[in-house]
């Protein structure tokens, strides 16, 4: 669920973001639709108070694991998320901007409440760069090297393709498949959920050990325990 003014909203390859329904409230339905877990992301970082807030609240309104991202930077905001409900903190842009963030959360909360989220967008075939700020600018960072680098710090690798997100084409295969086969901890797959079909490929094909959607859960197009059957 990305989350901008208090409100859940949805875009497509990070643009033309719309406003979705109220955080609490999907949720609630999200756990009851049986959700193994819910993703919070913070699309603007700047109200980090209100933001929190909202990570509270659904932490008690749900049982189920928070995976909370977006606007963290240091490790006062890794600790804060945590004290706010979450049970791992993804960090996309910081742990590019400052290199040593990963090891050092890693020391202090333990690799198993950190995830690395990484923005990708193919530069070339066969090649992806890590982007930041929101997809907006391109590090230079080679990502099957950054997904290797950042392995010995972090539980899971949350794969975020840009050039899928919102399109409904299915997950990015490729891309999947090129950091999967580098590291050894799991990997979410992310951007391009159209399908059932999407789902079964991506995880019975051994492209991702998790599959993260939004738009058709969000506009009701696909039904979690219609996929969970197909998988089965």
């Amino acid at each position: 669920m990305d989350i901008r003014d208090g409100r859940v909203v949805k875009g497509k390859k990070f643009q033309n973001v719309k406003d979705v329904a109220n955080p609490v409230d999907l949720a609630k339905k999200y756990e009851n639709d049986g959700a193994d877990v819910l993703f919070l992301l913070d699309i603007t970082g700047a109200d980090r108070d209100t933001f929190l807030t909202i990570v509270r609240e659904v932490k008690n309104a749900t049982s189920l694991p928070l995976y909370v991202g977006g606007g963290i930077r240091s490790l006062d905001d890794i600790k804060d998320t945590l004290a706010a409900g979450a049970a791992k903190v993804s960090i996309t842009s910081a742990a590019i901007n400052h290199p040593n963030l990963m090891k050092e959360a890693a020391e202090q909360f333990g690799k198993d409440k950190l995830i690395l989220s990484i923005d990708a967008k193919r530069v070339a075939e066969g090649k992806w760069h890590a982007f930041t700020n929101g997809g907006q600018k391109d590090s230079g960072l080679d990502v099957i090297e950054w997904a290797k680098t950042n392995e010995p710090y972090v539980s899971e690798i949350l794969l975020n393709s840009i050039d899928m997100d919102g399109v409904k084409d299915g997950y990015d295969l490729a891309l999947n498949k090129a950091v999967k086969e580098a590291v050894r901890i799991p990997v979410i797959a992310s951007g391009g959920a159209g399908k059932i079909e999407h789902f079964v490929t991506v995880l019975n094909e051994g492209f991702a050990s998790s599959a993260l959607a939004a738009s058709v859960f969000h506009y009701g197009e696909i039904s979690i325990q219609d996929i969970k059957r197909a998988l089965q």
